[in-house]
């Protein structure tokens, strides 16, 4: 078994947050790996509840703030439509994902946690008026 380090960071390389998910196989699709550490933050934000969602993309019915994303009260988040959001946002080139040697280009892309186990998530921010 294998763990992968995430990483999210700025478009200047700064580092915002990092977590762990452990067990997990040798070797892995970008979009398991994606769907897992979508399932992962959703869960640990409905355990703690609260009305700021700190995730890699934003919910439905969110606004985005300096916190995270503002949910309209307590509420629980559907871990699969927002692994569903997450997969649009990648494939909408809401953010990338860099491995220590290449930029993932495809979620089914293969993995090997053995060698690659720390990932970027680089979320890119849309220019004005394009």
């Amino acid at each position: 078994m294998a763990e992968a380090r995430l990483r999210d960071e700025t478009m200047t390389g700064r580092e915002i947050a990092t977590r762990t998910l452990p067990d997990l196989p040798d070797r892995i699709t970008a979009r398991e790996l994606l769907r897992l550490r979508v399932r992962d933050e959703v869960a640990r934000h409905n355990a703690a509840g609260g009305d700021v969602f700190q995730g890699l993309v934003r919910p439905s019915a969110a606004t985005e703030t300096a916190q995270g994303f503002r949910l309209p009260g307590a509420h629980r988040i559907d871990w699969e439509q927002q692994a569903d959001i997450a997969c649009a946002a990648f494939a909408g080139n809401g953010f990338v994902l860099l491995t220590s040697d290449r930029q993932i280009e495809d979620l089914d892309e293969w993995i090997d946690l053995r060698h690659d186990n720390e990932i970027s998530f680089i979320r890119l921010i849309p220019l004005v008026g394009g």
